[in-house]
């Protein structure tokens, strides 16, 4: 029976997104509305560097009195750092909103961080409720690192930390109480302006900063098609980097994204862009994933990198 108690707890879930990006975050809060046990209350806050009326319109469709979703322009507090960030290929400035979290809702001890890039698959009351102690996350080593050996020798060789150590940030369950007592922001704030990692940027601060403080969640919970298996059904599925269901019809765990696409605003777009991705496009991803492996090669090889530099 659902409850009707207005004081049901609440999970502070938080995403951040640029407009383009609209369409896979309405796919993964459709996933996270029907798998979350509705003894929940989810407060949803959409970081953004400002959206259209009409792309806020689509997400408020989904708010009830226990899922509200909330946008909120971050911009003002991304001109703090903006003339230290350091943007490569697809990223942009969101990938950096999650930082400022801990700082902007000081009503919350802890939150749940999700990428727009995912689908929800189980109940995210049993990952919020993960005991994970005075570890300033909860996190999931990335899957994409491990099976790629260039990934694994950057790891090692430029932040000092193990490929199976290091997390991916795209799904955190963040401590927030113990990032404001850390200092967090400001550690960030002074290691961005000492030095650029430019392989995944915000990741590998957040990896070098919480190292010695992260609890380790069953990667069940950030499963990528990389380094997936076939008949696994994880509990939430991120199609992180190049592998997504709509550029590619044979990317690993695709059924669960259309089937939680199916019936939203963006379907057709989303079928459309599936049938337009060109060859061409396909071949520069391609590319792409080959450059940044040299690019992480290059970074373990140079003289002055991180770890040789601080460590």
């Amino acid at each position: 029976m659902k409850s009707n108690n207005p004081q049901k707890k609440i999970i502070p879930i938080f995403y951040a997104v640029d407009e383009g990006y609209i369409p896979y975050l309405i796919v993964s809060l459709n996933a996270l509305k029907q798998n979350v046990d509705k003894e929940y209350r989810c407060e949803i806050h959409i970081l953004t560097e400002g959206i259209s009326v009409a792309a806020e319109e689509k997400l408020k469709k989904y708010e009830t009195e226990f899922f509200r979703v909330q946008c909120i322009d971050i911009s003002h507090r991304l001109e703090e750092i903006k003339s230290f960030l350091h943007l490569r290929d697809y990223y942009t400035g969101a990938t950096y909103y999650r930082i400022f979290i801990a700082g902007m809702f000081p009503q919350y001890d802890k939150a749940l961080y999700f990428d727009s890039d995912t689908v929800i698959l189980g109940d995210v009351a049993e990952l919020y409720n993960t005991d994970i102690g005075n570890n300033l996350v909860g996190a999931i080593p990335d899957g994409a690192v491990a099976v790629v050996p260039e990934f694994c020798t950057y790891t090692k060789e430029v932040l000092d930390i193990e490929a199976e150590r290091y997390f991916n940030a795209g799904v955190l369950l963040m401590n927030l109480s113990a990032f404001r007592e850390y200092d967090f922001y400001q550690k960030f704030c002074k290691l961005l302006k000492a030095y650029q990692f430019s392989v995944a940027q915000d990741q590998d601060y957040l990896n070098v900063l919480c190292k010695g403080r992260v609890k380790y969640i069953g990667g069940e919970w950030n499963r990528m098609p990389i380094g997936g298996k076939d008949k696994d059904v994880p509990k939430l599925i991120h199609y992180n980097l190049t592998m997504k269901p709509w550029h590619y019809d044979n990317i690993l765990y695709q059924e669960y994204f259309w089937e939680y696409a199916a019936g939203t605003d963006d379907y057709p777009l989303l079928l459309q862009s599936l049938k337009d991705y060109s060859a061409r496009q396909k071949e520069q991803d391609a590319k792409s994933e080959e450059t940044l492996k040299a690019l992480a090669l290059q970074e373990a090889n140079r003289v002055d990198n991180y770890r040789k530099r601080f460590l």
